[in-house]
């Protein structure tokens, strides 16, 4: 597996609160690279199952996941369920079997149980002598699949075992959810690793704690006590859902670029490396991409002039078709970009209001929480029309809905930290915005001085996108709207007849 080291030390950036993803795999040592250097690390290591050939690890990996940082793990958590599967490589010509990682978002739960099981007249699996039983715990995943959490130990020869009292966090045994079920299997130990199956039970952490003092009998075996330690009681409960984010980026076409033939233009394309605005938008593009299940984006541009008539447009589709402004990934819309900058004119003024006002009216007909909106707009330097962005952004506000705003080249963006809203909240006609929608920031603060391209993409992703999940959470909480059940799993279709701009799906956990 590759994924950003979490240890990699970055001057640019401050502590960041990150999600912990918990990794499920089918016996794998883990690797992990980092950022700047690339170098393997090894993470750690599941414990060995003898005798198996489809072993089933109970030790997971416990990671920090960023959604602003170029992390391969993002292909697991990306994927549909929240479940990757791959073909193991190693020996030339034979099949090596497969390995399965399930990726899950953890809560914050902080409690702890002291479980304790018994056995009681269990069945008789081995022809000599009685049986050889141990205890598996599942919990129970969203998708109606289940996940290993813990083993006990084996008690030989008896059909009426007491197991050792164990200890285990309550997120990995229900991820805090005390309702989610449960489930126990029962088998005989045997040496060749094919244990007997003897029989299984269903229960939930609330059940089990509903009372302490008495014994809970279920069909197979019965419950013997609980103890449960909590070290801090508030937790907050996220649940992974499938949500449709509709991503769209507005690239600036102005003539303040300089002409893109010229090498000190900033649509400058060199065959030797990428220019800012490609790096903008393939550093935030590449992130984005992931939580996308089909990898189509729409694509805009603004403040050029449009063949054949020569219009000027603050609001046109990259690959010359408003139709069908669909571009296939991030290669489809760098592809578009270029294409744009040989057959349209540069010109002005710089508005952003439009694009703005473009993915508004889309979110405001879908506020109930199963769409959110992103947009990226890249740009080099002074809003002309700076009084219509503000009140754009004031009307948006109340929208599920945020803004990316990059900026590049080496002009002053007074007006564009002005619109972040970090030090006041923007305003329009004496209206405030109901809540911070835009991340500003400027490119050049992010560059590797050593001409690292990769690092300064990394660098700028990570913090333009940091603040989308709170931003996200922020509207979801003010409309008091709670994650609902999953939906049936994702067919891909074609786009939409009508003005087909922002409408895509993702999978977002």
């Amino acid at each position: 597996m590759n994924m950003a080291c979490i240890g990699d030390a970055d001057p640019f950036t401050a502590a960041i609160p990150a999600t912990k993803v918990e990794l499920t795999v089918s016996f794998c040592v883990l690797y992990t690279q980092g950022i700047a250097n690339r170098e393997w690390r090894e993470f750690g290591r599941t414990e060995v199952i003898d005798n198996t050939l489809n072993p089933d690890f109970v030790r997971k990996f416990i990671l920090d996941y960023f959604f602003e940082e170029r992390q391969n793990l993002r292909e697991i958590v990306g994927s549909l369920g929240s479940r990757l599967e791959k073909p193991l490589i190693g020996i030339p010509g034979k099949k090596c079997g497969t390995i399965i990682v399930r990726a899950e978002e953890l809560s914050n739960c902080r409690e702890s149980v002291m479980l304790q099981f018994c056995g009681n007249k269990l069945d008789k699996k081995d022809f000599f002598g009685k049986s050889d039983p141990f205890l598996v715990f599942y919990r129970s995943n969203e998708d109606g699949s289940y996940t290993i959490c813990h083993k006990t130990e084996v008690v030989k020869n008896t059909l009426d075992p007491v197991w050792q009292a164990f200890k285990i966090p309550v997120r990995a045994l229900c991820n805090g959810d005390y309702d989610r079920s449960i489930k126990v299997e029962v088998y005989d130990w045997d040496r060749d690793g094919g244990h007997d199956f003897i029989g299984e039970f269903s229960t939930s952490y609330r059940e089990m704690s509903r009372s302490q003092s008495q014994f809970h009998i279920y069909e197979v075996i019965f419950f013997i006590h609980t103890h449960v330690h909590t070290h801090t009681h508030l937790y907050f409960h996220t649940s992974n859902k499938v949500l449709t984010i509709n991503f769209t980026v507005a690239i600036d076409f102005t003539a303040s670029n300089g002409n893109p033939s010229q090498p000190t233009s900033l649509h400058y394309m060199s065959p030797y490396q990428l220019n800012d605005y490609a790096m903008a938008l393939r550093a935030v593009g590449e992130i984005i991409q992931d939580y996308d299940s089909d990898k189509m984006f729409p694509a805009l541009g603004f403040g050029a002039k449009l063949p054949p008539d020569g219009r000027v447009s603050h609001e046109f589709a990259l690959n010359g078709n408003p139709q069908n402004p669909y571009c296939n990934g991030i290669e489809g819309v760098m592809e578009a970009y270029y294409q744009s900058l040989k057959s349209v004119r540069l010109y002005g003024p710089t508005h952003f209001s439009p694009v703005i006002n473009h993915v508004a009216r889309y979110a405001s007909a879908v506020t109930d929480g199963s769409q959110y909106f992103i947009l990226l707009i890249i740009s080099d330097g002074v809003i002309t029309d700076m009084a219509q962005t503000k009140e754009s952004i004031v009307n948006a506000a109340s929208l599920p809905m945020s803004i990316i705003i990059v900026g590049v080249g080496p002009a002053e963006f007074d007006e564009m930290i002005e619109l972040d809203g970090d030090e006041e909240r923007i305003s329009s006609q004496g209206r405030y915005a109901e809540r911070d929608i835009v991340q500003f920031v400027p490119f050049r603060d992010y560059i590797d001085r050593r001409g690292n391209h990769i690092l300064s993409m990394a660098r700028l992703a990570k913090e333009v996108l940091a603040e989308i999940p709170d931003q996200f959470l922020s509207y979801m909480r003010t409309r008091g709207i709670k994650p609902g059940p999953l939906p049936p799993p994702y067919t891909p279709c074609p786009p939409p007849a009508i003005h087909p701009l922002l409408t895509r799906r993702v999978s977002r956990i």
